[in-house]
C-alpha cells in the first residue's frame, strides 16, 4: 500500500511539472521542481568549491559571466539564476551542475582561440541545464522512495543530503548519447542567437579531437561509449549550421579580446614534452 502511494504521489508530480526543456517550447515531463532542482544545485556547487580552486582572477570570472549571459538571454529556461565560474586547473574540462551551475576550467579555455569557441561550449553546457538532464538522470538514480521524500517531504534535510551526493556522484558520469546531440543541437541554435559564428564549435570539436590523444581529464569530449564520436558531432554540426540557410551578418568570433584575455591566464603547473 505504500508504494502505492509514493508511485501514485510520483505520477501526480510528473502530470503538474510540465517543463520547458527546450527551443520552440518543447516539454518535458519533470518531477524534481525547480525549487528543489536550484538547491540541490547549490549544495553541489558548495561541494565543488571544496575541491577545486576557483581562479583569483576576477576579470577572467566577469569574461566568463559576459559571455554565459548573451548565451542565458536568448537560451529557452530563464526561470533561474546561471552561475559561471572559471576553476585553475590543467584539466580540459567544463561541466553543468543542476539549476545552472556551469563551469570552465582553465586548460580548455587555454585551447581556445576566440570568443566564439568559447561561447560554443558554453552554449553546449547551457543546453544541458535548458533540457534539464542533469536533473532527469538524477530523478532516475534517486528511485520512487527518495524522491518522494525531495518532493513531498523531507526537502531540507536527509534527502535533499541524499540527493546531493548522489548528484556529486553523477556530475562527471556519461550523459547519453541522445542528451549529448540534444546539447550540441541547441547549443548551435543558441550560440548563433546570441550573436556568435556557429562555425567556432566546429573548430572547437577539431580542437578537442586533437587533444584526445591527451591523457588529461577531458570529460567534454571523452564520455567513451555515450559521448558520440567526434566526426559525428562534427557532421551534425555542419548539418545544422547549413539547415539555417544563409547565416546573418555580423557574427562575432572575438578573436582579439579573446587573446588578450587567454593571455591572463595562468601557466600551466604541468610540463609538456621530454
Amino acid at each position: 500500500m505504500k508504494y502505492r502511494y509514493i508511485l501514485l504521489g510520483a505520477v501526480c508530480s510528473l502530470l503538474l511539472s510540465c517543463a520547458t526543456t527546450g527551443p520552440g517550447g518543447r516539454k518535458s515531463f519533470i518531477a524534481i521542481p525547480t525549487s528543489q532542482e536550484v538547491a540541490i544545485g547549490k549544495g553541489m556547487a558548495d561541494e565543488v568549491a571544496k575541491t577545486e580552486k576557483k581562479l583569483p582572477d576576477p576579470a577572467w570570472q566577469s569574461y566568463v559571466n559576459d559571455v554565459g549571459q548573451k548565451i542565458v538571454n536568448v537560451c529557452d529556461r530563464k526561470d533561474i539564476s546561471y552561475t559561471f565560474t572559471v576553476i585553475e586547473s590543467d584539466q580540459i574540462n567544463a561541466f553543468a551542475a543542476p539549476g545552472g551551475y556551469v563551469y570552465f576550467y582553465t586548460g580548455l579555455l587555454r585551447m581556445m582561440d576566440n570568443e566564439a569557441e568559447m561561447a560554443a561550449v558554453m552554449a553546449h553546457e547551457i543546453s544541458h541545464v535548458v533540457a534539464r538532464h542533469s536533473i532527469k538522470r538524477l530523478q532516475a538514480a534517486m528511485g520512487a522512495s527518495l524522491a518522494y521524500q525531495l518532493v513531498f517531504g523531507d526537502q531540507g534535510g536527509q534527502a535533499m543530503q541524499a540527493a546531493v551526493g548522489i548528484g556529486m556522484g553523477l556530475l562527471f558520469a556519461d550523459y547519453s548519447r541522445q542528451d549529448e546531440r540534444e546539447a550540441d543541437k541547441f547549443g548551435i541554435y543558441y550560440m548563433q542567437q546570441a550573436g556568435y559564428d556557429p562555425n567556432a564549435a566546429i573548430t572547437m570539436f577539431e580542437k578537442l579531437a586533437a587533444a584526445s590523444g591527451d591523457h588529461q581529464a577531458n570529460i567534454f569530449e571523452s564520455l567513451s561509449s555515450s559521448h558520440p564520436e567526434t566526426a559525428e558531432r562534427i557532421a551534425n554540426a555542419k548539418q545544422e549550421i547549413a539547415a539555417e540557410g544563409t547565416l546573418p551578418p555580423g557574427l562575432v568570433l572575438g578573436r582579439s579580446r579573446y587573446i588578450e584575455m587567454r593571455n591572463r591566464l595562468p601557466v600551466p603547473s604541468k610540463t609538456t614534452g621530454k
